[in-house]
């Protein structure tokens, strides 16, 4: 797997300076853009345009906080094969009231009940966020302990569910 965080010099970590990201996506863009190397032998063209498209393809992910902490916890191992991951079981016995009302939305369409729904989704959200805080802004992955992966897991899964549920609102 290729690391993202190191083409584009940058420490990994949940939260970036995004306008260091910015600046090194541009500088290699401009780099291994193929349009300055149209004179050069085909195996150059083909080694640039590969190139310009690791280049497109890892910003597209480090911009993106969710796609940015799931690279992080594939390249740490924390996460497993797209399927095999589960969310915490205490996390799924909170959110039963949610999972409930969604039904009951689902039988009969009652917009206060779909508010309510939205207002228990944020409040997990945001609930979920100050709870790892403090791991995303002193994050150092030179010594982050497998505890920290596993919240940070815990936290994207968690997330991710949260994402399925704003979806069946």
């Amino acid at each position: 797997m290729t690391n993202y965080f190191a083409f584009f010099g940058l420490l990994p970590a949940p939260v970036l300076d995004e306008a260091a990201l910015k600046k090194a996506f541009y500088a290699n863009s401009r780099r291994y853009h193929p349009d300055f190397h149209t004179l050069e032998d085909e195996a150059t063209r083909d080694a640039v345009l590969e190139k310009s498209t690791l280049n497109n393809q890892a910003y597209k992910v480090l911009a993106d906080p969710d796609l940015r902490l799931r690279h992080l916890l594939e390249l740490r191992g924390a996460l497993g094969e797209e399927g095999t991951n589960s969310v915490p079981q205490d996390f799924l016995l909170e959110i039963m009231d949610v999972n409930e009302a969604l039904m009951e939305l689902e039988l009969d369409d009652d917009p206060a009940a779909r508010a309510r729904i939205e207002a228990l989704v944020a409040g997990l959200e945001a609930s979920l966020d100050r709870e790892i805080a403090d791991l995303f802004n002193q994050y150092d992955d030179a010594t982050v302990s497998p505890a920290e992966l596993d919240r940070l897991r815990d936290y994207y899964l968690k997330k991710r569910y949260l994402l399925r549920l704003r979806g069946k609102i």
